[in-house]
């Protein structure tokens, strides 16, 4: 994730960082976490300004800025010179895609797109429709099945980060650690075991909440409902297959947990602004 830039030993839990690609301004970072519960978090420090597209696991992040909850399809967001700290008190390790940028490069890129160039003022950008396109780039991008270039890429990402967290509001999503505890639990679940019932009677059961209550706190710690975070993490997923592959637009749809292949197109097409086909033929 961006709060790393060098390799670190496994041992200690540390992440391990694999380059994907760099400029003198940049650099792209596949960035793999093998901390749990017993490794104790401890203050890191961003040196460049930096962007995480999370892809696997959860972990809490705090910084200058606030804290939360990282979830997969989640945008860490750091400012170069914040301190900051990441915990995996509720479950074991994390796979993101580190963007990191000399701080007056990114602040060029970032003015281009919203006419000034503020600090982040809020620790991440949940998991939502706006982002959605740019974690399937990067996804794309670590399989080597991107259409643009690691320079290109990283652009996209400087700008448009820049203009969604000018456009959020910064909430506090502190919690207690009880709640972090529940809602990580199902998390999990719901991205290591996609067959198991999703529905929210299901889900709440797993955590030991009501329904009410726990589709109020899961909302408040993830900034999605919990249908919201399965749909969304479903069409990503489904987004990389029409690039990765030429299977069938149902199979995929089927396989990726949708029904029948029109309601598939619906939602596809309101999260990316395009159908299925049209988006494999833009790759």
């Amino acid at each position: 994730m961006a709060k790393i830039a060098v390799k670190q030993d496994t041992g200690t839990g540390g992440p391990v960082a694999r380059m994907l690609a760099s400029g003198s301004e940049w650099t792209i970072s596949e960035v793999v976490c093998t901390a749990g519960p017993h490794h104790k978090p401890f203050e890191e420090q961003h040196t460049l300004t930096s962007v995480a597209v999370v892809l696997e696991g959860s972990f809490e992040y705090q910084s200058s800025t606030g804290s939360g909850l990282m979830t997969p399809g989640s945008l860490l967001l750091g400012n170069a010179g914040d301190c900051f700290c990441c915990g995996h008190r509720h479950g074991i390790g994390d796979r993101c895609i580190s963007f990191s940028y000399a701080p007056h490069w990114f602040d060029k890129l970032a003015a281009s797109a919203i006419d000034r160039a503020p600090a982040f003022h809020l620790p991440r950008l949940p998991a939502m429709r706006a982002t959605a396109p740019l974690v399937t780039r990067a996804s794309l991008f670590l399989a080597g099945m991107s259409p643009v270039s690691g320079e290109e890429l990283s652009m996209q990402v400087a700008a448009e980060s820049a203009r969604l967290a000018r456009g959020r509001i910064a909430r506090s999503t502190h919690a207690d650690a009880g709640s972090l505890a529940r809602v990580s639990r199902v998390i999990r679940l719901m991205d290591n075991d996609p067959d198991h019932p999703q529905d929210l009677q299901a889900l709440a059961s797993i955590a030991r909440l009501s329904p009410y209550h726990f589709l109020r706190v899961f909302e408040g710690i993830v900034g999605a409902t919990p249908h919201q975070y399965v749909l969304r993490s479903r069409l990503r997923r489904a987004a990389v297959r029409l690039r990765v592959s030429r299977q069938p637009v149902l199979h995929i749809a089927l396989d990726c947990g949708f029904g029948d292949v029109s309601n598939f197109n619906r939602a596809f097409r309101s999260e990316f602004g395009m159908s299925p086909k049209a988006y494999r033929q833009t790759g």
